[in-house]
């Protein structure tokens, strides 16, 4: 008698968090309570929107600019004006993480490009506050074209109740996906 394979679980994660040195400034944001609570459920798949647009490492910063439905993502130096590039390349990306069988995606908190909320907007004026806040284009663009993803931010799965809520929606949405394949 042979037993059937489980495929293992694939959660899209934002690389940094693993520890790739993929920041605009050289480094990471390695996340350890993520890796060694969640590490052993899931099979990760990392991206990092603003390297595979081919941003470099190290790079001058982004950030989001302008209304919070639709922001730009603007380079804080030079202003150069990024927004299409990166709307186009995550529409591509995520045909291709379409076929990866992903179950649920960590974002990186507060990213211009991954920020799944609480991204802050334009420039920090003092005689402003508080700061509009917004999405991340990358994180936008994926919560567009997948709604039902479960869908969480390292900050959030600091908090237990969260993490254990996320880790639910994950199985349930692979349970879901596997008896949708007949598998």
């Amino acid at each position: 008698m042979t037993s059937a394979r489980v495929p293992p679980i694939r959660v899209g994660i934002s690389a940094c968090l693993l520890g790739q040195e993929v920041r605009y400034d050289g480094g990471h944001k390695r996340d350890p309570l993520i890796l060694e609570t969640l590490g052993p459920l899931f099979e990760w798949v990392p991206v990092c929107p603003e390297v595979e647009l081919g941003l470099g490492v190290p790079r001058d910063a982004l950030s989001l600019e302008g209304p919070a439905a639709a922001p730009r993502l603007v380079f804080r130096d030079n202003r150069r004006d990024v927004t299409d590039r990166m709307n186009d390349w995550s529409r591509r990306r995520l045909t291709d993480l379409e076929g990866a069988g992903l179950c649920g995606y960590i974002f990186k908190s507060r990213s211009p490009s991954c920020g799944v909320r609480g991204v802050p907007l334009g420039s920090p004026d003092p005689r402003r506050a508080p700061r509009p806040e917004g999405v991340g284009l990358f994180a936008r663009v994926l919560l567009e074209r997948f709604p039902l993803l479960p869908v969480e931010d390292e900050e959030g799965l600091h908090d237990g109740s969260r993490r254990d809520a996320f880790v639910e929606r994950v199985l349930s949405y692979s349970r879901a996906r596997v008896a949708g394949s007949g598998r």
